[in-house]
């Protein structure tokens, strides 16, 4: 049995994986904050989900965990997880001798994104060693992480799919990077929360709802959105050739009004180029199902990478 944690802002969700690669177990935690709590809630949301499966912690070979911020290669050491309260912390080093099991921590999004392209392959019968997908998460920033055959793609430095901070556009608006006119500055949810300006629970659906009722300045913050997505999507497609953009995280709750928004600025790029006509981009989009399990899953999969075989590590639920 392997488990997959992903550790978000709010909420943990853990999954148990058994040897066939079913989700056989899953509970939802509320995350700590501070390096200290998310320990505490790590621990905590293993010996639940253990219970939720009806096994002991002896059963588990391998625990993988998802979390925002960067992770130094080759360790379990997080940084800059700044929505968690966390500066730098041996994740790994910290929540291992706890559990008695072997720890291993990825980015979410990157974990997010192996998880998503397992489950699609299972889901359409394909053998998910094969082919190529990007996970492109639309949350507070934009990210992007990449699977090729099976793999996750990280690059030379490991930034590999850090798409939000390319600028598509110099004369935007500033980015938290210090550049103008990122992908992240147009489409990111906290960068279009800071220019909407206005209070509420979910800023970015508010916008989307003034934009539809006419406000002139909700109507440029949400094709800001739009056109943001749509460049996310032709530069993984044009940089890496991934055959789907699979798009995630708590925009994509907007729904249709945002899917159909960057449908229309992808047909507008191909209308004016036969180049990118021939790319078929708005067959290659499609957007993750709500409550999906994928970057849980996607973490237990990565803590077992550990094991002899991980070749052999397939979900298929």
């Amino acid at each position: 049995m392997r488990v997959g944690l992903d550790m978000g802002g709010t909420k943990t969700d853990a999954v148990v994986v058994d040897p066939a690669g079913a989700i056989v177990g899953r509970v939802r935690l509320a995350t700590g904050w501070g390096g200290d709590q998310i320990v505490r809630t790590a621990v905590a949301a293993v010996r639940a989900v253990a219970t939720d499966a009806g096994i002991g912690l002896d059963d588990i070979v391998s625990v993988g965990i998802g979390i925002p911020g960067q992770i130094e290669p080759g360790t379990g050491r997080v940084t800059h997880a700044v929505n968690l309260g966390v500066d730098e912390l041996d994740l790994a080093d910290a929540v291992a001798p706890a559990l008695g099991i072997p720890v291993r921590v990825e980015n979410d999004v990157k974990a997010a994104a192996l998880g998503a392209y397992v489950l699609r392959g299972s889901a359409h019968g394909f053998h998910p060693r094969h082919g190529s997908m990007a996970y492109l998460n639309l949350g507070t920033g934009v990210a992007a992480g990449i699977v090729v055959d099976g793999e996750l793609w990280r690059g030379a430095r490991g930034t590999a799919g850090e798409v939000g901070h390319i600028s598509v556009d110099p004369n935007g608006p500033e980015c938290r990077c210090g550049q103008h006119g990122c992908i992240e500055a147009l489409s990111g949810g906290g960068a279009v929360a800071a220019r909407w300006g206005r209070p509420g629970a979910l800023p970015v659906a508010d916008v989307f709802a003034a934009a539809a009722a006419g406000d002139p300045h909700a109507r440029e913050l949400r094709a800001g959105v739009a056109r943001g997505v749509a460049a996310a999507v032709r530069v993984l497609v044009l940089t890496a050739d991934v055959e789907l953009v699979v798009l995630g995280g708590g925009l994509t709750g907007l729904g249709a009004a945002l899917t159909g928004d960057v449908a229309a600025e992808l047909a507008a790029s191909a209308e004016a180029s036969p180049f990118m006509r021939s790319l078929q981009l708005e067959d290659r989009v499609e957007v993750l199902p709500a409550g999906s399990p994928a970057a849980a899953l996607g973490a237990a999969l990565i803590g077992a990478a550990r094991d002899p075989e991980p070749e052999e590590v397939l979900a298929h639920g």
